[in-house]
């Protein structure tokens, strides 16, 4: 028997590369994989999309699921050019230790890399248990960095998922059990 909670909040992203299986959560959950503090939470949406037939009167009707969708949202507070390359399928880096300037190019087709991650929400709840999302997927809204003179930069990035093994597996959400 499940317990209710009241999430109250926001939590930690992690983003790793996805090799075919999904870490568990004690690999993910590292300094060197948290992806940057987040500003704004974070957010998960599931979309299925259905097509429904019915007859004329409408007294029969049959509907099947065609088609599902997952996008988890979130804004990226702090980060790094090795990390932000994460938010993007086109960008290198390269290092100049002489002068000591990292360079992030973006863009190119040609540069596509087919790179899936593993991006892992983690909201810590000491009272009622912690509460985690996982998809694997990437980045495929772009993104914008605005530089304000009057507010932070905030990298808002909205990573689709796919499937994440064999039974097509979009989300995978997981709460601790309190007694």
């Amino acid at each position: 028997m499940g317990s209710e909670k009241i999430v109250l909040g926001s939590g930690k992203l992690y983003v790793v590369e996805f090799s075919g299986t999904i870490p568990e959560n004690a690999v993910l959950e590292t300094e060197d994989n948290r992806l940057g503090y987040i500003k704004g939470g974070a957010s998960i949406e599931y979309t299925p999309t259905f097509y429904e037939v019915k007859d004329d009167l409408g007294r029969v009707s049959k509907k099947i699921l065609t088609e599902e969708q997952a996008i988890l949202k979130s804004g990226i507070l702090t980060w790094d050019l090795n990390k932000l390359n994460k938010l993007c399928n086109t960008g290198s880096i390269t290092e100049d230790t002489v002068n000591n300037i990292r360079t992030l190019k973006i863009g190119g087709i040609g540069n596509y890399d087919r790179k899936k991650y593993v991006i892992h929400f983690l909201h810590e709840d000491p009272e009622d248990g912690d509460l985690r999302v996982t998809i694997v997927g990437s980045n495929e809204a772009g993104f914008t960095i605005a530089f304000a003179k009057d507010a932070e930069t905030v990298v808002n990035a909205e990573f689709k998922a796919q499937p994440a093994d064999d039974d097509g597996t979009l989300i995978i959400l997981q709460e601790d059990i309190i007694d």
